[in-house]
């Protein structure tokens, strides 16, 4: 009889246990799913089908480099008062200002082209022999999320699209390359297959070799904009590139997307932006 009370009492408290731990389980899954982007529907709206491609030649000349004078990167979002150039020196500016005051001319987003210029800063400091610009990235950015407005998305002051902004399934559709899933879902919301993500278009895989953080709140997203901007430079200047030399900035954007189409639409966008910031 005690043995039997004994093996009861045992048995009570292993139940107990199973009890508390399968509590604690669910509450972990709980928190996953909250923090784990949902996987959205196949979209057929393809920024990049909306820009001409540039008739020019590969590796032939790069686009005009109009680049931020002086000034340097600041975490948190760029906050660092810049020389303007020569059309604009009314008085030092901030990277902010100097956003607004671009916006109308270039029909890039204020708050995009502010993590745009920081990335350009940012890079000038830690690579300084790369001369990447702002009006590169923002090529970049127009073809992969349209400045983050992929899918009715919009930035909000802190850099966030309003919507995760997550592409298509990787899964070899025509077209598509198949990438199976490298991050667990835990960016993409896919277990399946790998998406590009966020409004300069990583793949998990990619993300976790360059992520960033250009905001300065200790984290690397790649939906947030400063970040992603600050990685999509750090990108293209691996490998020592010089991306204001012809054959570094073709190697360096063709490394994003190994297609000659995209560079030149690359290239149209990022030479227009630059001509238009000068006011020609």
């Amino acid at each position: 009889m005690s043995a039997r009370r004994r093996g009861a009492g045992i048995l009570g408290r292993l139940l107990i246990v199973a009890s508390v731990l399968a509590v604690g389980a669910g509450g972990v899954w709980v928190v996953t799913a909250a923090v784990t982007p949902e996987a959205g529907p196949t979209t057929m709206e393809i920024p990049a089908l909306e820009v001409a491609a540039a008739e020019v030649e590969p590796g032939s000349v790069a686009p005009v480099n109009t680049t931020l004078a002086g000034g340097k990167a600041a975490a948190g979002g760029a906050t660092e008062r810049p020389d303007p150039p020569a059309e604009q020196r009314s008085g030092p500016q901030s990277i902010a200002e100097w956003a607004a005051r671009t916006e109308p001319a270039v029909g890039v987003p204020a708050r995009a082209l502010m993590a745009y210029g920081h990335a350009e800063l940012a890079l000038r400091s830690a690579q300084p022999g790369c001369r990447v610009s702002w009006a590169t990235l923002a090529g970049i950015g127009r073809i992969e999320s349209n400045h983050g407005r992929y899918g009715g998305a919009v930035f909000g002051a802190d850099g966030r699209p309003s919507k995760p902004i997550i592409g298509v399934p990787l899964d070899g559709s025509p077209g598509v390359k198949a990438i199976t899933d490298t991050d667990g879902g835990r960016f993409d919301g896919d277990a399946r297959h790998d998406r590009a993500v966020g409004p300069m278009q990583f793949i998990p895989s990619t993300w976790a070799r360059y992520a960033a953080d250009g905001n300065g709140d200790g984290r690397g997203d790649p939906q947030q904009i400063d970040d992603a901007a600050l990685a999509a430079a750090h990108y293209l200047c691996a490998d020592g590139r010089d991306m204001a030399g012809a054959q570094g900035w073709w190697a360096g954007v063709m490394s994003y997307n190994h297609s000659v189409e995209y560079a030149q639409k690359v290239f149209g966008l990022a030479d227009r932006y630059a001509k238009a910031a000068r006011g020609r």
